[in-house]
């Protein structure tokens, strides 16, 4: 087998291509034949050394992949080879092979394509366990997504539509708000030639959105928190920008609002039946064509450190996608 080993983690550049041996599962676990990898934002930050996560020295970044199982450990019962799998195990799928924990592995149903699954679970169990948990998102509320054409930000968009409310799309350049339009937007606001605010205002009629969606932090986070509506839940997502916001709690006061932590990777630990059953239903959905992951491109495996330096550039709408051989 070859991956990406990260042996010093001092950024993108220190990843080196290495073949290493095929490893044999262990119980519980089970050996997977790598079809596609996605980049998520955290395999950026691992190899910095700068996410939350530390694995030991050295390691094979790559959190959420998607293939087929060569061999299967003691104890595993619910999967076998030749099975396709989706598995967002937080790392080893930068490569050809992984060994993967058989409980984090995602059956998959017939005509799931690899590149797809390979952007699922992240992006799609993010925007539910926020929208439908933690904001409680009932039919015909309005929802503002900030960031709106990323990885997250499209399955918001997907997924809000879906049960039933307006979307606001907010992003940073025309042709992302053209691409969140095709996906169902309502309306879309461009940060880079309208004040966010006014905008908002004007597509809410004053009233302010009963939700937003912010996977970015950073300078937006302000205005848009005092556009919200009356009894607004504003969903703390993520920090894509970079900074922290501090939010005045005056404003949850005078506005009713609430501001609600989204943080789905410790749900799924603390909760994993309701977290499984959620899955199911998020591939349900896409079997029936109410949800799919927008795929910026896909680029060859060998290809990792050209594949960050695009996501690095900001202009990546969706998700980035590494694969290995055909995808048949």
């Amino acid at each position: 087998m070859h991956a990406w080993l990260c042996e010093n983690p001092t950024g993108v550049e220190s990843l080196i291509w290495k073949e290493l041996p095929t490893p044999q599962p262990k119980e519980g676990e089970v050996l997977i034949a790598i079809k596609a990898a996605s980049l998520n934002f955290p395999d950026l930050l691992i190899v910095q050394n700068k996410y939350q996560m530390k694995p030991p020295l050295p390691f094979v970044p790559g959190s959420e992949y998607a293939g087929v199982i060569e061999a299967v450990g003691d104890g595993v019962k619910h999967l076998k080879p030749g099975q396709h799998v989706a598995c967002l195990s937080g790392t080893g799928g930068f490569g050809t092979h992984t060994l993967a924990p058989a409980a984090l592995c995602m059956p998959l149903p017939e005509n799931f394509a690899f590149v797809d699954a390979a952007a699922f679970i992240m992006i799609y169990a993010t925007s539910h366990h926020a929208l439908v948990d933690r904001a409680q998102l009932r039919t015909g509320e309005t929802v503002l997504v900030l960031g709106a054409a990323g990885g997250v930000g499209t399955s918001a968009i997907q997924l809000a539509k879906a049960l039933g409310a307006k979307v606001i799309a907010a992003a940073s350049t025309q042709e992302k708000c053209d691409l969140c339009k095709s996906i169902g937007a309502d309306a879309t606001i461009n940060y880079s030639t309208e004040n966010l605010r006014d905008a908002v205002k004007s597509l809410t009629e004053g009233k302010g959105p009963d939700v937003i969606y912010d996977p970015v932090g950073g300078d937006y986070a302000e205005p848009a928190f005092r556009s919200i509506g009356w009894r607004g839940r504003y969903l703390v997502v993520g920090f894509a920008s970079g900074p922290i916001p501090s939010l005045p709690l005056n404003l949850a006061l005078l506005k009713g609002a609430s501001i609600v932590g989204v943080f789905w990777g410790d749900f799924a630990k603390r909760e994993p039946k309701a977290n499984a059953a959620m899955m199911a239903e998020l591939a349900q959905w896409y079997g029936q064509g109410k949800i799919k992951p927008v795929i910026d491109c896909t680029m060859p495996m060998s290809e990792l450190k050209a594949a960050f330096a695009h996501m690095g550039s900001r202009s990546v709408k969706g998700k980035l996608v590494l694969v290995n051989g055909p995808q048949d």
